[in-house]
C-alpha cells in the first residue's frame, strides 16, 4: 500500500477552492439579475447624460434588459444582452439593439477596464424620420433609407480614439434649402466613408463605385470640422455652374468647431 492511497479525496484545500468558486457564481447571478431599474434610480443621479436625452423607463433584468429613452424628444428603445466577462482581459461584452419608429441600429459594446468602449455597429436609419431635426440644422433632406454596413468607434477616457465605417444610400430625392425656399435635385446612389487621418478622421461623400470625393467633412483632434463642397457635386445634382471651373475644384469651404475645445 502506498500513502497515496490513504490520503482522502476531499482535501481542506479543495473544499476552499469549491467554496470560492460557489460564491463567485452566487455573486455573478446576484449582480446579472438585478432589476435593471433598481440600478438606474441608484445610478442615475452620478450619470451625466448628454443634452437633449433623458431616460423614461428602464425594464427587465440586468443582464438582459431594456429601456425607452428621448433623443431630442424622439422614442428610441434600447435592448442589451450582457454575456460572460473575460476576466483575463478585464472586457465586459454587450450586445445592444436600438429600435425607433423605422430605424434600427444593432451592434456589439466591449467596456475595457479602466475607462475604455469599442462598438461595432450596422444598421438602417429612415431619414425622413429626422425630417424635422435635419430642417432645423440646415442640412440637405434624403428620401428612403440610408444603410450603415459598418461603423467601429473606440472611446478612451471620453475622448475620441478611433473611428471607421462605411454607409450606402440608393440614391434619389434630396431637398436642401436655398435662401427662403429649397432645392430639389435627384441624385445617383451615394456612399460616405469614414477613415482616420494624420490629424483626426475624414468623412468623404461620393458616388457609389467612384473614388473621386463629391464632398468630405475633416474633423481634427482638437474639435475643429472643416467642411468642404466640390464642383463634382453640382454635377451630380444637375445645377449650373461656371464652365471654366472642374469637377475637382472646391466650391465651399467653413470651418467650425464642433466639439469643445476647438477654436476657430
Amino acid at each position: 500500500m502506498t500513502d497515496s492511497s490513504s490520503r482522502p479525496f476531499i482535501r481542506p484545500a479543495k473544499v476552499i477552492l469549491l467554496v470560492l468558486l460557489m460564491l463567485l457564481v452566487y455573486a455573478v447571478a446576484l449582480v446579472a439579475w438585478l432589476p435593471a431599474g433598481w440600478v438606474w434610480a441608484q445610478a442615475s443621479e452620478h450619470v451625466s447624460l448628454p443634452p437633449g436625452v433623458s431616460v423614461q423607463q428602464v425594464s427587465g433584468p440586468l443582464w438582459n434588459g431594456a429601456a425607452r429613452i428621448e433623443v431630442q424628444r424622439k422614442p428610441v428603445r434600447v435592448e442589451w444582452q450582457l454575456t460572460w466577462p473575460d476576466v483575463m482581459t478585464m472586457r465586459q461584452p454587450v450586445a445592444v439593439k436600438l429600435e425607433t419608429v423605422s430605424s434600427r441600429v444593432d451592434g456589439d459594446l466591449a467596456f475595457d477596464w479602466p475607462g475604455s468602449v469599442t462598438a461595432n455597429l450596422t444598421g438602417r436609419l429612415h431619414i425622413p424620420e429626422f425630417a424635422d431635426l435635419i430642417r432645423q440644422s440646415g442640412g440637405a433632406l434624403l428620401e428612403g433609407d440610408v444603410i450603415l454596413d459598418r461603423l467601429r468607434v473606440a472611446v478612451t477616457d471620453q475622448q475620441l480614439e478611433s473611428a471607421t465605417g462605411l454607409a450606402r444610400w440608393p440614391g434619389g430625392n434630396v431637398s436642401w434649402p436655398m435662401g427662403n425656399r429649397r432645392e430639389t435635385a435627384v441624385f445617383p446612389p451615394m456612399q460616405a466613408t469614414l477613415t482616420e487621418s494624420v490629424d483626426g478622421f475624414l468623412l468623404r461623400i461620393s458616388e457609389q463605385g467612384k473614388a473621386e470625393p463629391a464632398a468630405e467633412a475633416g474633423l481634427a483632434l482638437d474639435g475643429m470640422m472643416n467642411i468642404r463642397v466640390y464642383k463634382r457635386m453640382v454635377d451630380l445634382a444637375g445645377q449650373s455652374w461656371s464652365s471654366s471651373a472642374q469637377p475637382g475644384d472646391v466650391i465651399f469651404q467653413v470651418q467650425q468647431p464642433l466639439l469643445p475645445g476647438g477654436r476657430p
